[in-house]
């Protein structure tokens, strides 16, 4: 099974990297199933239903999330009504939407994906690494194939939960800096990890956001209104290539540019 992990989609320029390099991609690998995060997705900060549809139709088969999912208010319903949008799974008791999902592919395998968020640096929410645990423990005893994305800061806590993991899901992808990092490998347990699968988005800038506004924030430590800039699109992320037990057998960075 090969699965497709995008890194963190941001605002239009990430999307219409999406649009324009997911089937390619799916073509060339042939493809099973497409994850993306997509929390910076609407406007480089959070993302709404609009948006979540836009790339569910252009190959995407479940979005991740992480922090920024509650920028734009009519998301909540949203993520009420389905499961193709997750958020992370450590929040609190009666917070909206899910964090866990089961997909099945064209092939006619079944797939978990778990959104787990950190907290070094974060927000103090429940234990990712214990609310893993419990999501486990609920999931059928016979599912294989269980992916990761752990939205968190700290390289240590990332690198932390995929040893914690190791032999019990098929991969930990970081996710949230929207710096792609050169650590991808396979765990002795068979897990694929690395520590961020990066951004989709325009790389001539910040992390996605103009270079001349993040400059002038730290230069004067005046607070600026971010804008997403427009040039040099990249799709970044990770291709896996699961066996039949669940265990990742390959793990292959990405950097794919738009052309024109």
């Amino acid at each position: 099974m090969r699965i497709l992990f995008v890194g963190d989609i941001v605002g239009s320029p990430g999307r219409r990297a999406v649009a324009e390099l997911v089937p390619r991609l799916v073509d060339r690998f042939l493809v099973d199933l497409v994850v993306a995060n997509g929390e910076n997705a609407a406007g480089g900060i959070g993302i709404t239903p609009q948006v979540a549809e836009e790339l569910l139709n252009q190959g995407v088969d479940v979005l991740t999330s992480g922090n920024h999912i509650w920028k734009h208010k009519e998301i909540v319903p949203y993520l009420e009504e389905g499961d193709r949008l997750l958020r992370p799974a450590n929040y609190p008791p009666g917070t909206p939407g899910r964090g866990v999902t089961v997909v099945e592919t064209a092939a006619g395998h079944r797939a978990a994906i778990l959104n787990l968020e950190g907290r070094v640096f974060m927000s103090p929410l429940e234990c990712p690494f214990r609310t893993a645990d419990r999501l486990l423990a609920e999931l059928p005893p016979d599912l294989r194939t269980i992916l990761v994305d752990f939205h968190a800061e700290a390289t240590s806590e990332k690198l932390a939960l995929g040893w914690y993991l190791d032999g019990r899901v098929s991969a930990v992808i970081g996710t949230h800096t929207h710096v792609q990092t050169a650590d991808e490998r396979i765990l002795p347990g068979g897990t694929g990890y690395i520590t961020d699968a990066g951004m989709t988005g325009p790389l001539n800038g910040v992390i996605g956001m103009k270079k001349e506004i993040i400059l002038e924030r730290f230069l004067t430590q005046r607070p600026q209104p971010f804008k997403v800039a427009s040039a040099q699109l990249q799709l970044q992320g990770v291709l896996l290539e699961l066996d039949e037990t669940g265990r990742c057998r390959q793990i292959q960075r990405l950097q794919e540019a738009v052309r024109g």
